[in-house]
């Protein structure tokens, strides 16, 4: 059943890689935890089952935009689904909780505040429910970087339940101490847990450190300029200034940030998810379940805080499997704005200690990312690394990868820093360190202090801030040095750093080619195969057409990839339709006859 279920709603002929062992693992009665990148297909594996058991599926979902999306998905292919949050008005929310105990609905999405009310635990008691799947479940863990109060209520909504479902749950990104929460707080029962890895083989990761951030953004916009993209930035003001930029250059866009009033942010959502508007300029508030599925790129203006929400965040592009980059636009001044909004993100009602605790926690993740902007390694390995997937290769599909670095022999140079950081009793961080180095009377602990009579200061004047602190970054990478403290760290030599003075140990450390760095920079994504390119634009256009008529985003009825593929293939049946990725029986009848009349006349004139 589980495959004439996912050929008739969904138009696929098999599973993709951990679907289909989630599946069966939820149709066996088994709780289940998928972690799946974003864009592998997590829904499916919820939403099949879901369609072939015999009750109700509730699914805790943390935004309203993520819900519509769903439904109208879901609508499209023939699944009687609805959601419940706040977007409603109270009349609509009764009826559509009447609807629900009227077993008119097979899938209900909900937003965990809902769980509480008496409206909806009387009907949830009185209704057969199957599973309850928590999506975005990392939100229920503290340690995860969406935490939501609300999630820590779902437990307690299920125990109220007069037969406990199957409980699944599904994250994009989560470590090993993420996942044990999940289980944890969610109170999984010996559950089945699929990590597919983490990999997005479709997508080029770029770090670019550009001299002026404005002129490379307008720059990489302007070469995509017909493709649709975010721009993240980490703060309001940002996001304000950086849409002002591109609007007077321009480009067609728009901005979301949780300072707008909700009918603003509703309609530039719309204006991009429906393709009227180009560039989504946004903080974090954008994004997590936005299943536009034709975003070709992701540009990040400011270094996010941690890993995780980069990978989230960059993992929205190329959610169909096509070819999409995601660049990170990197300074030092992002740790410092990243410092100031963690010690700004507490909340006054919260344990001190628990403050505490995890502002070290987010301190130390942040350090990570920092490493990542800064490594001359393979960029994907690094990210895969830090989610606990080892891979023997470099990827050759991320910037690192893509240039040519030669091999520089800085022996000379770390034993100067290694001498600096000593001969000022370890006291002092990364930026005193280096300015007592470049000789920066100006430093305030230089000044201060009276440093420069120390036999290092203005020992590396020679080297470029930027090459210094590439120095500095690669021994503690190494192990040669190492941060010491949370507040203001100051660096500190390790017992390996020691053994250099000694050893006849020569380092040596990949820099850029100087060939490489003064070319035209240019970004190296996946080639892109649409199949015939004239069809292609034909097809887009008629389901442009279509999305208006329904008042739906064009994704929703057929993806960029499903519309690759007809216009490689050129089906001419209705029955060689169904042989295309992502065409159901459902949307065959609704559509078919439009798409195939198309194809049909442009082999004719061909």
């Amino acid at each position: 059943m589980k495959y004439e279920v996912l050929k008739r709603y969904f138009g696929y002929d098999s599973f993709r890689e951990g679907q289909e062992k989630l599946v069966d693992s939820i149709l066996s009665g088994r709780d289940t935890l998928g972690i799946m990148p974003t864009g592998a297909g997590k829904s499916l594996c919820f939403q099949v089952p879901a369609l072939c058991m015999s009750g109700i599926t509730l699914v805790i979902s943390p935004l309203i935009s993520l819900m519509k999306d769903q439904v109208s998905s879901l609508i499209q292919v023939g699944v009687r689904a609805a959601y419940l949050n706040s977007s409603l008005t109270w009349g609509q929310y009764l009826k559509a909780l009447y609807n629900a105990g009227q077993g008119m609905y097979k899938i209900i999405y909900v937003a965990p505040e809902r769980l509480e009310t008496k409206e909806f635990l009387s009907f949830a008691k009185r209704a057969d429910i199957s599973m309850v799947t928590v999506d975005e479940a990392h939100c229920v863990s503290q340690w995860g970087h969406d935490f939501r109060p609300g999630y820590l209520k779902i437990r307690e909504f299920i125990d109220e339940l007069p037969k406990r479902p199957v409980i699944s749950a599904f994250t994009a990104t989560a470590t090993g101490e993420v996942r044990s929460d999940i289980v944890n707080i969610l109170r999984l029962k010996e559950p089945t847990v699929v990590i597919t890895g983490f990999d997005r083989k479709n997508l080029f990761f770029g770090v670019e450190k550009p001299k002026n951030k404005n002129a490379e953004l307008v720059r990489l916009i302007g070469e995509r300029r017909e493709k649709s993209g975010i721009v993240y930035c980490a703060t309001r003001k940002n996001v304000e200034a950086v849409c002002e930029l591109l609007l007077d250059k321009g480009f067609s866009a728009v901005k979301y940030h949780a300072g707008m009033a909700d009918d603003e942010r509703s309609t530039a959502q719309d204006d991009f998810l429906f393709d009227r508007s180009r560039v989504m300029v946004a903080t974090n508030a954008f994004g997590m379940g936005i299943d536009k599925s034709n975003v070709s790129y992701v540009i990040h203006y400011n270094m996010p805080k941690n890993l995780e929400n980069y990978y989230q965040e960059a993992g929205r592009a190329g959610r169909d499997g096509s070819p999409a980059e995601c660049i990170l636009l990197y300074s030092r001044a992002d740790i410092m704005l990243n410092k100031f909004l963690i010690d700004n993100s507490g909340n006054d009602d919260e344990d001190i200690e628990a403050q505490a605790a995890a502002r070290k926690q987010d301190i130390k993740r942040l350090y990570k990312i920092q490493d990542y902007c800064e490594t001359t390694g393979c960029l994907r390995r690094f990210i895969l690394g830090y989610f606990g997937e080892r891979t023997a290769h470099d990827c050759n599909n991320c910037s690192n990868c893509k240039k040519t670095f030669k091999e520089v022999d800085i022996t000379e140079y770390v034993i100067k820093i290694l001498s600096c950081i000593k001969e000022t009793g370890q006291r002092f961080g990364v930026s005193t360190v280096c300015d007592i180095l470049k000789g920066k009377s100006k430093n305030r602990n230089i000044e201060k202090y009276d440093l420069q009579g120390l036999r290092t200061y203005s020992a590396l004047k020679e080297l470029s801030e930027h090459n210094l602190r590439d120095i500095v970054t690669l021994l503690e990478n190494s192990g040669y040095i190492r941060r010491v403290g949370d507040e203001y760290p100051t660096l500190s030599v390790t017992k390996d750093g020691e053994r250099l003075f000694y050893e006849d140990k020569r380092l040596k450390m990949k820099v850029a080619d100087d060939a490489v760095i003064g070319a035209k920079k240019k970004s190296h994504p996946v080639s892109d195969n649409d199949g015939d390119a004239g069809l292609f634009e034909l097809l887009k256009k008629k389901r442009a057409s279509l999305a208006t008529q329904q008042g739906v985003p064009a994704f929703v009825i057929f993806s960029d990839a499903t519309l690759r593929q007809m216009a490689s293939l050129m089906p001419q049946t209705k029955e060689e339709l169904l042989t295309v990725s992502g065409v159901g029986y459902v949307k065959s009848e609704k559509y078919g006859r439009d798409f195939l009349r198309i194809i049909n006349e442009y082999k004719k004139n061909k």
